[in-house]
């Protein structure tokens, strides 16, 4: 059999998901429980699932596949769990608490009784070390050996998983990181090492430091679980390559995934922005809010000119991460969220989940707490006979069971407090949207909304109408639109340099450095046989700012003499178009030099959908929305390009349910999405 298949996976917190595809397009999807004790139980399963699909055996789909894409919550969930390896630090004399001290503002600030967060390394295990580099470079102190063993004896000592060095200024000159770095490897062969200059050679101390310890504290857990899963794989008879999506939007390699775990926080949601991109380049638009609604979450970002943003640094859990990532916002608000009430006698939904396992009520796992699912499935919004296209039978009873105490302590009926769950998750998101839009200065109404995720139908038209957007977009395959996604972007390398020159910004320097970092990433992509990009942008900001924005600079002449002007110019024009103002007679610093390095994978261009005659609905049901109705309902995949539809009304796909509200109104578009028009758009965001 040739080697022609691709396959995307994305393991979410409630199910994974597999996209097949071979080089004239998507072929087959599948879901399955994701399994939260071994992530490749789940994974092994999909894949099965997949196979069978297009009638093949699980070994003779793997030994026709040529790649695997694969997106994964692994490291997300260590650190919100706080199930995280045991973290070493060694550090200069006089720094240990570094992590601990932070940048002396706290998340909220004017609350007086908010505790500070716990450090990932607790003190007892950030060990000092005789040395001392000055910020222009020079040794001020030469590494002292003695001191250094002993501090990996003590580490030793105490059993660490895993070590994070960071020594001061090591963005500056790594010499003493690395020889850190090569004695622990040896003193402690079983231990993860992670040295901040190779994770995040940048300025700033305490960003650098808490990216470095993060690495450390996730690194283990993502290196054995990539290595279990290529195990499990090869031995079920792949032979080909696996990549891993990073937060920052792009594929790597499983060696360089292990090496910047810390990376792979947004593994999973990356999956459905560079959907979104995708979508965009094949005729969605320039302008997306994407809006992934899944089991356990939501996940929002911007694309704006066919691109997604980069933002860094970003909080997780209790951890800090200072490498690119794409500009998400994650809301607590899925179909796992749970609802309950709150001590002052009102009602709330999430952000804690019932996951994977037990899962909502209505799975049937001896679950009694109420979620969002459970709400639905009381309001008639999902059938419970083909959930999961009838794999899965969901217990109806069971829901009303979990919801029946929430209903009597507000004195409401059964689908009373379900209408209220479902409204109340609705504002919720639309709240969240404002923040990931009016927030950032993004006016959200003329943008589309891309729904996607196994709970996204059910409420994007009425989140859309909140916002005042006028046009909705759900894919045929949107519960699986992550893994889609991955099958839709390409390897990427992205390196950093500082280059900190108070006197302005001088061209030939950066230049010397962009080409350095150009020779860097051609020779970390050796094993990437096909074509490469790069493209570069630079931390700038005007010499007496203490914060810097990333100014795009591709397009330039190199070898202009008018360069220096033209990068000014490239800066004032950006902070004028986010902050209302430049000066343009005040220098400008170049902090941070970034360059992505991208090796273009094949495109899939997404088939053209048949027109015929116009779908007939293959069921009614009864649903509440403010009342009572009976509504038709219609097979996604049954519909005809250019088919319109008015709500209400019913879409169901084995992996979500669309709701057309009343005055709701739908189109098939023939590249295989819905184009939605919600009934009424609010004038203001």
């Amino acid at each position: 059999m040739s080697r022609s298949f691709a396959i995307g996976i994305d393991v979410g917190g409630t199910f994974t998901d597999i996209v097949l595809a071979a080089p004239l397009g998507q072929i087959a999807t599948a879901k399955a429980p994701t399994t939260p004790a071994d992530q490749t139980e789940g994974v092994l399963a999909a894949l099965a699932l997949a196979a069978a699909e297009i009638d093949l055996s699980l070994s003779d789909l793997l030994a026709a596949t040529e790649q695997i894409l694969h997106g994964t919550t692994i490291a997300t969930n260590a650190l919100i769990e706080g199930k995280i390896a045991r973290v070493g630090l060694i550090t200069t004399e006089g720094h240990r608490d570094v992590i601990e001290m932070r940048e002396g503002l706290k998340p909220e600030r004017y609350n007086l009784r908010l505790p500070p967060p716990a450090p990932l390394v607790p003190r007892s295990l950030r060990i000092p070390v005789r040395e001392r580099i000055r910020a222009d470079g020079s040794i001020a102190i030469p590494l002292d050996r003695a001191s250094l063993d002993s501090a990996l004896e003590r580490l030793a000592a105490a059993e660490v998983e895993a070590l994070a060095i960071c020594f001061l200024h090591s963005w500056r000159n790594p010499a003493h990181e690395a020889e850190a770095a090569s004695r622990a490897r040896a003193r402690l062969p079983g231990a993860y090492v992670s040295a901040s200059a190779e994770v995040l050679p940048e300025i700033k101390e305490f960003d650098r430091f808490c990216t470095a310890v993060a690495n450390a504290a996730v690194g283990p857990i993502v290196r054995d679980y990539l290595a279990r899963l290529e195990q499990r794989l090869v031995a079920a008879g792949f032979s080909g390559s696996l990549l891993v999506m990073l937060s920052h939007g792009g594929l790597a390699d499983i060696a360089e995934a292990g090496r910047l775990a810390a990376g792979t926080v947004l593994s999973g949601p990356a999956g459905g922005v560079a959907a979104g991109a995708a979508l965009s380049r094949h005729g969605l638009g320039p302008s997306l809010v994407t809006f992934d609604m899944g089991g356990t979450s939501t996940d929002i970002a911007l694309i704006q000119d066919g691109r997604p943003r980069l933002a860094v640094p970003r909080g997780l859990g209790e951890a800090r991460i200072a490498l690119p990532s794409l500009d998400i916002a994650t809301l607590g608000a899925g179909g796992g969220s749970i609802a309950r009430i709150d001590p002052s006698g009102l009602l709330q939904v999430g952000p804690e989940s019932a996951g994977a396992d037990p899962g909502p009520a209505c799975y049937g796992k001896g679950a009694g707490l109420a979620t969002l699912t459970d709400a639905n499935l009381v309001l008639g919004l999902i059938d419970p006979e083909h959930f999961l296209g009838g794999r899965q039978r969901l217990d109806l009873a069971a829901a009303e069971r979990a919801l029946a105490p929430l209903a009597a302590r507000l004195g409401l009926s059964l689908e009373e407090t379900a209408a209220g769950i479902h409204r109340l998750v609705n504002a919720r998101m639309a709240d969240g949207l404002r923040l990931a839009t009016v927030r950032r200065g993004v006016d959200p109404r003329p943008f589309t909304l891309l729904a996607f995720g196994g709970a996204a139908g059910l409420h994007a038209t009425a989140v859309a109408s909140a916002l005042g957007i006028a046009a909705v977009a759900l894919p045929l395959d949107a519960s699986v639109l992550s893994a889609w996604g991955m099958l839709h972007t390409d390897i990427r390398l992205e390196l950093s340099r500082t280059r900190l020159d108070p006197a302005g910004i001088e061209a030939e320097k950066l230049a010397a450095d962009f080409a350095a970092m150009e020779k860097e990433g051609r020779e970390r992509l050796a094993w990437f046989d096909g074509p490469l990009s790069f493209r570069r942008s630079a931390d700038m900001r005007y010499g007496e700012q203490v914060f810097e924005i990333s100014v795009p600079l591709d397009g330039l002449d190199w070898s202009s003499p008018m360069l220096e002007s033209d990068i000014a110019a490239r800066f004032h024009d950006r902070h004028e178009a986010l902050y209302t103002y430049a000066l343009r007679d005040e220098s400008v610093v170049a902090v941070n030099l970034r360059l992505s390095v991208i090796g273009a994978l094949p495109d899939l261009i997404p088939a053209r959908l048949a027109a015929g005659p116009p779908a007939s609905p293959v069921a009614e049901r009864r649903i509440v929305l403010s009342l009572p109705q009976i509504v038709p309902v219609y097979e996604f995949a049954a519909l005809r390009a250019g088919q319109e539809l008015s709500g209400p009304a019913l879409i169901e796909s084995p992996g979500t349910t669309i709701l057309l509200r009343p005055h709701d109104s739908a189109r098939l578009d023939d590249r295989g999405w819905l184009s939605l028009c919600p009934a009424r758009c609010e004038t203001r965001p």
